[in-house]
């Protein structure tokens, strides 16, 4: 082994060597544990999300494997329908000045597959940066065709059951982009607006009860006016009760529209008059079906304002009763000029009541960044209803479990009201619909052309055209946990590997990915007595990577970390450039690379994988946001050194050394059964840790024993043995035996967590540890052997570590340096205590740097000393002689004085009003802190010079 850690040496030539000998696959034996890749879009980059999720689902895979599983990590990548189409669009943009249109829908397809080709895989090409052992043999994606053929089996049988059936809905509708999209598309900000209070006036002579004749309506969205059909007052409101039934006149476009009674009008809120525009606002068009309210469509799907309103039924079928011109003023207008005409024609009306300003929350397309319009189209839906009944009912009766627990109520929120879900988009990239319309407009669906024509009689001389559109990517990852293992073909594969074990992801998608999976895998997937498989039995939901300030991470706040960055290290410009290169505003590129240069002044330094894998571990509590924690990312990078050095230490004292491999009396110290012992605690705590998905739990435990246990005290204690001449052959082969054997036991309890650091020291310790085999990650791991358990030795070894400890303190408070040896005098020893003393003199005396150690008659008086306690047990050292008095009193008095005036500053400080109510909490608190901690350190400094002043 190099004297030194370098993560780059040995991190690309292990991963190179792992795949290329397929440990990643399945090995066929063992009981099957599973687990599929939430496939990541194929435009997309690592980001920590990404790290801290496949880091788990590394970590739970790795483990299993080791524990004899016949372990899958399913891998693959999502096509993404309306990113990729994007990203190629800018592209041809770009470098063709051309369109999607200028192509066709089959070329421009053809140009996406090109692309994917070339630039698709950067994503799994990070993930192998990250030691992501997955099953690269059987990589999947959305759109191969083995997929595609499942995704078209689905859509076929759930129209053949009357679950799926196309309307005319109110959808999240992007102006830009031209297609529906989810609400995970939807990007809610808080923007500051208006609110227009309007006057509508009543028809046929009626009054309200103040004597006006008009209601005045609130609203942010002006424009929507042209297609309101009713007007809602709450029922209990005295104000309109008479009101309801009534009709009023609406404004501009001089059409009769009823007043309707709803609760969804808040008699505490605005005026009390809601206008109810069904055909654009989601809120509304609910309110519409409750009182039978015509839903009017006025905007192209270009976000114009048509030439006349379309009307439709509140089922979704064209209304031929009502008619509902649109003034040709306003005719071809955007959406945002009609607002501003229309405010303007209320005002010269004289029926513009007030405007008020306004804070509000407006949707945005994540993609496209325009405001979402909500809009009636023609799209296709799924009935939700009666496929989440069963889906229900497998987390009520516990078939799947969600970790943490709390967050089945969100699941059960969303299920128990649950609406029909829009499958559809207006995108060429995708799953094409598999449906086809003949010239009348009738619809026919099937696998292929051929099959509709044969199942249904159609003749060759009828033309079919196949729906334009494209299934939403949701819809085919609903698939993905039997889809990417060969259905609907019965494949050994799904048979071994379905239903799967457990699915990493975060509670963003419950009901977007994990909930759908649950409703498709339910109805397709039976096991031998037709009884619905569930498609995972545990959900284990992460929190949220937030910025060391809490804050989300996101491209346009600059604080984006990417993970790639931590494990290379990058330096101060490039990473400026990297997080100001897209900036489209100067200003705004200015604030980060002002906050980035504050942040990082020196850029981020090369940590190597393990570090960071370990450091996202250590913040991994089940469920909770996650703050990022650059000086705890630090640590485990010397966490990572240490390990190093110790497996140095180990080899320096053991390569080609007899280490009881080929037999040979062994005699084994009490520190050696002690840190076998605590090895054994240590497996059995890991193994609650990884049933429970306590990763946080398990890498603390883990650091606990490597760093505090093994290195600080079990390496020490060694020393003695290793380096006494007169030690016995047997003393010493049992210590080299016992030093390689934990560090491989060591090594193989850490790898699912640090598997390259781990993997070459082990290769390096093998042979001395007397174990065979290609590779690490094969061997088996660890488990608890109670034989090995020795309480004795522990509580021992906790006295010999509290004597020492009680020594080393000492030497810092009096100052003297850990070389100058010392006497040492006892007092108030139980038989225990005699009985440790007497097996442990050597080790204290070397260890604590002692000339003598000396029991105190009870009768005998001690001189000065200062004392430290090992249980009962005082452990003295007699002051006198050794520090220079007068120096000594000199240095703590102006440590004394030091204190007093931090002491005297941060009260100061925090006795301000003026600092008390203008700074942050946090900041405060912090004060405070440091007030606390400088009060302590001063009184123990009085404590000292008091004892020195006695001598």
């Amino acid at each position: 082994m190099e004297k030194t850690f370098n993560p780059h040496a040995i991190e690309r030539t292990w991963y190179q060597t792992w795949e290329e000998k397929g440990y990643f696959a399945p090995s066929g034996e063992g009981s099957p544990y599973t687990i599929m890749i939430p496939p990541p879009n194929v435009t997309g980059s690592l980001h920590m999300g990404h790290a801290f999720q496949d880091s788990i689902m590394d970590a739970l895979i790795r483990y299993q494997r080791m524990k004899g599983s016949n372990t899958l990590w399913q891998v693959g990548t999502d096509h993404a329908g309306i990113a990729t189409q994007m990203v190629v669009e800018r592209k041809i943009q770009a470098e063709e000045g051309k369109t999607r249109h200028d192509y066709g829908r089959e070329a421009f397809t053809d140009k996406i597959w090109e692309w994917k080709e070339e630039s698709g895989d950067t994503i799994t090409r990070q993930l192998r940066r990250l030691g992501a052992s997955v099953d690269w043999e059987n990589e999947r994606f959305t759109m191969d065709p083995g997929f595609y053929k499942a995704v078209q089996e689905v859509f076929v049988r759930l129209y053949k059951d009357d679950l799926i059936y196309r309307g005319k809905r109110l959808v999240n509708w992007d102006p830009k982009l031209h297609t529906a999209i989810s609400d995970l598309e939807v990007e809610n900000k808080d923007v500051k607006g208006h609110m227009w209070h309007l006057r509508y006036p009543l028809a046929d002579g009626e009054t309200t009860a103040e004597g006006k004749d008009y209601i005045v309506v609130a609203t942010t969205r002006p424009e929507t006016m042209l297609g309101d059909t009713g007007v809602a007052v709450n029922p209990e409101d005295e104000r309109y009760k008479a009101l309801i039934g009534k009709d009023i006149i609406l404004p501009l476009v001089n059409r009769r529209i009823p007043i309707v009674a709803d609760d969804h009008a808040d008699m505490d809120k605005g005026t009390g008059c809601v206008k109810i525009t069904p055909a654009h606002d989601f809120n509304d068009n609910e309110v519409g079906k409750r009182c039978g309210l015509p839903m009017i469509n006025i905007m192209t799907l270009e976000g114009f304002i048509s030439e006349k309103g379309d009307t439709y039924n509140n089922d979704g079928t064209v209304n031929d009763t009502i008619t509902a011109p649109i003034p040709e003023k306003y005719q071809g207008l955007e959406r945002f000029a009609a607002r501003k005409q229309i405010v303007a024609d209320f005002d010269e009306a004289g029926l513009l009541d007030e405007i008020k300003d306004h804070d509000l929350t407006v949707p945005y397309g994540d993609r496209s960044g325009v405001v979402i319009e909500p809009l009636l189209t023609d799209q296709w839906f799924v009935r939700a209803e009666p496929l989440a009944k069963p889906a229900l009912e497998a987390v009520e009766d516990g078939r799947i479990q969600f970790v943490p627990k709390q967050y089945e109520n969100m699941y059960y929120s969303w299920m128990r009201d649950i609406q029909d879900w829009c499958i559809s988009r207006q995108l060429w990239w995708g799953h094409r619909i598999p449906a086809w319309y003949d010239e009348n407009g009738a619809v026919y669906v099937g696998r292929n052309e051929e099959e509709v024509r044969e199942q249904n009689n159609i003749p060759a001389n009828v033309t079919l055209k196949q729906d334009d559109d494209v299934l939403d990517t949701w819809f085919s990852s609903a698939l993905w946990t039997f889809g990417t293992l060969g259905w609907p073909e019965t494949t050994e594969r799904l048979k071994t590997f379905h239903p799967t074990d457990v699915l990493v992801t975060g509670f963003d998608i419950i009901f977007f990915w994990v909930a759908r999976m649950i409703m498709m895998t339910m109805h397709f997937m039976k096991d031998e007595d037709g009884n619905p498989q569930v498609p995972f039995k545990h959900v284990y939901v992460t929190g949220l990577i937030r910025d060391e300030n809490g804050d989300k991470m996101s491209k346009s706040k600059g604080n984006v970390l990417d993970p790639l960055d931590m494990i290379d290290g990058i330096d101060l410009e490039s990473l400026v450039e990297k997080r100001t290169g897209n900036m489209m505003q100067p200003q705004q590129a200015a604030k980060i690379e002002k906050r980035t240069r504050k942040t990082f002044a020196e850029g981020i330094t090369a940590h190597g994988t393990d570090a960071l894998r370990y450091t996202l571990f250590s913040l991994a509590s089940t469920g909770r946001d996650i703050n990022w924690d650059m000086k705890r990312l630090e640590g485990y990078r010397n966490f990572c050194n240490k390990i190093w050095n110790a497996a140095n230490y180990v080899q320096m004292n053991t390569k080609g050394e007899d280490c009881g491999q080929n037999g040979g009396e062994v005699e084994l110290t009490l520190a050696d059964k002690w840190i076998i012992s605590q090895l054994q605690r240590l497996e059995a705590q890991l193994e609650k840790n990884m049933a429970e998905f306590r990763l946080d739990h398990a890498s603390q435990n883990l650091y606990d024993f490597i760093w505090n246990e093994y290195c600080a005290w079990y390496l020490e204690l060694s020393k003695p043995v290793l380096w006494d001449e007169d030690a016995s052959e047997a003393l010493k082969r049992g210590t080299r035996r016992t030093l390689v054997k934990v560090l491989e036991t060591i090594m193989r309890l850490a790898h699912p967590f640090m598997p390259y650091i781990t993997e070459e020291i082990w290769q390096n310790i093998k042979e001395e540890a007397g174990v065979e085999g290609e590779t690490l990650m094969l061997q088996s791991y660890p488990t608890l052997d109670e034989s090995k358990l020795d309480e004795t030795a522990e509580q021992d070894i906790e006295w010999l570590k509290g004597f020492i400890t009680g020594i080393r303190n000492i030497r810092a408070e009096l100052n003297i340096g850990p070389s100058r040896e010392l006497s040492v005098l006892l007092r108030n020893l139980s038989s225990d205590d005699q009985r440790r003393l007497n097996e442990n003199t050597a080790f204290l005396k070397s260890l604590a740097k002692l000339t003598d150690i000396r029991v105190l008659a009870s009768d005998e008086e001690a001189p000065m000393s200062t004392t430290q306690l090992v249980g009962k047990m005082e452990v003295l050292v007699p002051m006198a002689g050794l520090i220079d008095k007068d120096k000594e009193i000199a240095r703590l008095s102006k440590e004394v004085e030091r204190l007093n005036k931090e002491v005297q500053r941060f009260e100061g400080k925090l006795s301000n009003e003026k600092f008390i109510n203008n700074a942050k909490a946090e900041v405060v608190e912090k004060e405070r802190s440091k007030l606390i901690e400088a009060q302590a350190a001063k009184e123990r400094l009085d404590e000292q010079l008091k004892a020195i002043q006695a001598l």
